[in-house]
C-alpha cells in the first residue's frame, strides 16, 4: 500500500504518517514485496500468532520447504531477487534480517494504530457472529460484504484477481475481517498443506469517513472523554462495546469488571433506553438502541468540533 500510486481515502491519511519513515531495518522486508502478481503470505510463514513477538519467532522456525515454496511463486523485481534467493535457501543470517525487519516494519505501520484497528475488528467480529445467530451461515454468507461476494449455494463465489476454485473438502472456511484492505479481498491458503483451514480475508473499512478516522487517534480520545463525562467512564466504555453487540461474560473480559458489574451497567443503560437485551438460551446479547447510537454519533461529533442539530 505504501509504494501504490493512487490510494483509496481511507488509507490515505494512514499512509500520510508513515511514509518515508520506514527504517533501514525494514529494508529486507520490502525487497520480497512485488510489483505485480501474487504477493508473499507472511500467514503462512509467521502462522496465526496473536502478537509480533509469537510471529517473528514462528518466521524463524519456519520449515526450509515452506519457505522456499512460498518464496518460487512470487515474480520478485530482478534487481531483488539475488536477496529472496538467499532467504529461500535457507541462509540462517538472511532469515534473521528478515524477521528483524518484520518487527521493524510492525512497529511503524501497525503498532501505532493497533488499538483503533483491534476495536473496528472486534466490532466487525461482532456483527458477524450477530448476523449468524440470527440468521445462520446461509444468511451470514448471503450478507457477506456484496458485491464482491455472492452466496450461490453451495458456491461462495468470490471476486478475485485471479480465477481459482478451492475444495474445501469439509475444512471449514476462516473469514478473517482487516482493516489493510478495500474493496478487494484475498484468499490464503497452503495449496501443499491439505489439512490447513483456508482464510478468506474481508474489508472491515467500508466507509470512507470512519475509514480515515481509524487513524486519527485525537478524535477518538475526545470523544470518550465527552462521553465519560456525561455517563461515566466505565459505562460510557461499555456503550462503546455494545455498538455493534456483545454478551454480559465477554463485556466483563474486556473490560476487565465483573460479570455482575458488567450486569449493573447493562441494567442501567437498558433502563435509560440505550440498549437492548436478547436472550439465547443461556446466554444473552446487548446492543445499543437507536438513541445509544444517536448518543454515541453527537459526541463524536460534538468532540471533532462539529455541529449539532
Amino acid at each position: 500500500m505504501l509504494s501504490r500510486h493512487s490510494l483509496a481515502v481511507p488509507f490515505l491519511p494512514w499512509r500520510a504518517q508513515v511514509a518515508g519513515r520506514l527504517p533501514r531495518d525494514a529494508k529486507p522486508l520490502t525487497a520480497l514485496v512485488p510489483d505485480h502478481g501474487p504477493g508473499l503470505d507472511l500467514l503462512t510463514l509467521a502462522g496465526d500468532s496473536p502478537d509480533i513477538d509469537e510471529a517473528v519467532d514462528t518466521l524463524l522456525r519456519a520449515p526450509r520447504a515452506r519457505v522456499r515454496r512460498e518464496l518460487e511463486v512470487v515474480a520478485f523485481d530482478p534487481a531483488r531477487s539475488s536477496w529472496a534467493r538467499t532467504v529461500a535457501e535457507g541462509d540462517g543470517a538472511a532469515r534473521r534480517q528478515l524477521a528483524t525487519a518484520l518487527a521493524a516494519c510492525h512497529r511503524l505501520t501497525v503498532g501505532p494504530f493497533w488499538p483503533a484497528a483491534r476495536a473496528r475488528l472486534e466490532a466487525v467480529r461482532a456483527q458477524y457472529a450477530r448476523t449468524f445467530l440470527e440468521t445462520g451461515v446461509e444468511g451470514l454468507l448471503a450478507t457477506l460484504c456484496p458485491p464482491l461476494v455472492r452466496w450461490s449455494p453451495p458456491v461462495l463465489e468470490v471476486r478475485h484477481p485471479r480465477p481459482v476454485d478451492v475444495h474445501l473438502g469439509g475444512r471449514g472456511l476462516v473469514l478473517a475481517p482487516t482493516v489493510f484492505s478495500w474493496r478487494e479481498l484475498s484468499l490464503l491458503y497452503d495449496p501443499y498443506d491439505e489439512e490447513s483451514v483456508p482464510r478468506l480475508t474481508v474489508p472491515a473499512v467500508t466507509d470512507p469517513a470512519y475509514g480515515s478516522a481509524l487513524w486519527d487517534g485525537g478524535n477518538g480520545t475526545a470523544a470518550d472523554e465527552a462521553l465519560g463525562a456525561v455517563l461515566g467512564r466505565t459505562r460510557a466504555a461499555v456503550l462503546h462495546l455494545l455498538a455493534y453487540g456483545c454478551g454480559t461474560t465477554e463485556l466483563a473480559g474486556r473490560l476487565g469488571i465483573t460479570p455482575a458489574a458488567a450486569s449493573q451497567h447493562t441494567k442501567a443503560l437498558r433502563g435509560a433506553g440505550l440498549i437492548t437485551t436478547s436472550r439465547r438460551g443461556g446466554s444473552v446479547l446487548h446492543v445499543t438502541t437507536a438513541l445509544g447510537r444517536e448518543l454515541l454519533g453527537a459526541t463524536g461529533e460534538r468532540a471533532r468540533g462539529g455541529r449539532s442539530f
